[in-house]
């Protein structure tokens, strides 16, 4: 079982509102780069999204499932499959997109005891509780060429990674990482 933390990041490290819908001041930095540079599989899930289990907060769930369950096609069709986890004291309902479960417990006790790799999709709060605990394996950052001076960033603790490889996707570039 890996730990995978998917994010799109500006290049200064800020992963807060990449498409603006927090009403941010800086909000939508990635979305201004237009569509093609955030749609369909950015991060190279493949086959994760059919063996694995995405991790989501409440935030990054509730956004997901206004966007998500009503589009079709191959990326869309694989994203509404696969297996979902929902961590959150406050929701108590996740019908509202298929194969969503309320995660039970602790949150790390409940990752380390996960068969499955996990892939976190957003969910900032939860990536870095994750990494306070050295459940990541490997980040998967979407850098995009915009700079938004303020914002909530991904790392909040220390860490040494490597970087296992770079990939061009439209304006921005697919760093992959892995922890040491």
């Amino acid at each position: 079982m890996s730990v995978i933390v998917v994010e799109f990041t500006t290049l200064d490290g800020v992963v807060e509102d990449p498409d603006g819908s927090g009403g941010t001041a800086t909000g939508g930095w990635a979305f201004r780069h237009g569509p093609e540079a955030v749609a369909g599989d950015k991060f190279r899930l493949g086959a994760l999204l059919d063996t694995g289990v995405l991790l989501f907060g409440r935030t990054t769930w509730e956004l997901f499932t206004k966007l998500w369950p009503g589009r079709s096609g191959e990326f869309a069709d694989r994203l509404n499959a696969a297996a979902k986890l929902v961590a959150s004291r406050t929701v108590h309902d996740v019908s509202a997109w298929q194969n969503s479960v309320l995660l039970q417990g602790d949150l790390a006790e409940s990752v380390e005891r996960e068969e499955r790799d996990v892939v976190v999709i957003g969910s900032v709060g939860i990536a870095q509780q994750l990494a306070r605990h050295g459940l990541v394996d490997e980040y998967r950052l979407l850098v995009f060429p915009s700079v938004a001076g303020t914002g909530r960033r991904l790392f909040d603790v220390a860490v040494d990674l490597e970087l296992v490889a770079t990939t061009r996707v439209g304006p921005a570039i697919l760093g992959t990482y892995r922890t040491r």
